[in-house]
């Protein structure tokens, strides 16, 4: 029987490539997102907003192996030399990813979010492509996509990312003070914050309330 390995970190690049060594750690920037940013953000922050986003990538990358599996086209001749023959390349999953991604942010920061400053807002919306740009071209450096794969790959994240925003901030958002109820959302402080006017500052001066009450308590006693 032959074997096959987990890919999700198996990236292989020329052992003398310093620049394969670069698109190697930029092609995961998705594990990156998912474990260090989601997590991160859901064990410190617990939006609501932020799980869906998170649901929603979940949803693209399970729809994009879907597609992989239907349309079977397969990967560059390169494809040997990575040990990648037996999986499908159409669309790019890594591309699907980096493009949701970027699209939704954009959307959120453009829409949703509410920021001290125009240009606070322009980084934000800016941000990700960059990024998704080198991620996508690193699928084609290394040579696990083809130019096709990764453009249909891009152009799937993007549908399926305007899309999921659409759902989420049309039609889903009206359920959050619905959610914010529960007894699990209430348990695990889960929250949505994105109707109040700029968030960090509506926390900081309610940390610093805090603390002052708490400091005229101590000396009232």
């Amino acid at each position: 029987m032959p074997l096959k390995a987990v890919t999700l970190t198996h990236v292989r690049y020329g052992s003398e490539d310093k620049l394969g060594l670069l698109f190697a750690w930029a092609s995961l920037l998705p594990v990156f997102i998912s474990l260090g940013g989601f997590f991160t953000h859901f064990i410190f922050r617990r939006e609501l907003q932020a799980m869906f986003f998170a649901l929603g990538l979940l949803i693209a990358q399970f729809f994009s192996e879907f597609v992989k599996k239907s349309v079977k086209e397969s990967r560059p001749l390169t494809c040997e030399a990575l040990e990648m023959c037996d999986s499908h390349g159409w669309p790019s999953s890594h591309s699907v990813y980096m493009a949701f991604f970027s699209i939704y942010l954009t959307l959120l920061a453009s829409r949703r979010l509410t920021f001290s400053t125009s240009i606070g807002k322009l980084f934000v919306m800016v941000l990700p492509w960059p990024f998704a740009v080198i991620v996508m071209y690193s699928r084609i450096y290394l040579g696990y996509h083809s130019l096709g794969q990764v453009i249909a790959g891009c152009c799937l994240g993007l549908i399926l990312g305007l899309v999921w925003f659409l759902i989420v901030n049309v039609v889903l958002v009206h359920t959050f003070p619905i959610l914010e109820d529960l007894s699990i959302c209430r348990y695990f402080y889960i929250r949505d914050s994105t109707h109040i006017p700029d968030v960090m500052r509506f926390e900081y001066e309610n940390c610093r309330a805090a603390r002052k009450s708490e400091e005229m308590k101590k000396k009232g006693s």
